[in-house]
């Protein structure tokens, strides 16, 4: 199993990418596509959406499965994004203490001005 950090980078650095954001967001819509489906339905060329399904299949996003006529069917894997956002989720709370503790610090400051 893969370090939840490591989990989380890769999905940032796949997400990165306003293509690749596309591709996602058309496989959560329409389910699992060929990058042939995919080319003929977002703005970019077949040969851009393969290098991007590749990218965000690295990243454990989308996995490949075998279909008809040596085509490749990707589907959309949850399970990173869902690494992702319990790593925000985490960082979020370690802000939410500190910013806490600012603020109490200031209300105290702010109540002992003469």
């Amino acid at each position: 199993m893969a370090d939840p950090e490591t989990v989380a980078v890769a999905v940032f650095a796949a997400l990165a990418d306003a293509s690749r954001r596309a591709v996602l967001a058309e496989l959560a819509a329409r389910g699992p596509a060929t990058a042939t489906d995919l080319a003929a339905r977002l703005p970019i060329s077949r040969q851009a959406v393969a290098k991007h399904l590749a990218h965000l299949s690295g990243a454990g996003l989308v996995r490949a499965e075998p279909a008809e006529r040596r085509r490749v069917r990707y589907h959309l894997e949850p399970a990173p994004m869902a690494t992702a956002q319990s790593f925000l989720a985490a960082l979020a709370r370690d802000w939410d203490h500190t910013l806490d503790a600012l603020r109490t610090y200031l209300d105290h400051e702010q109540e002992n001005r003469p």
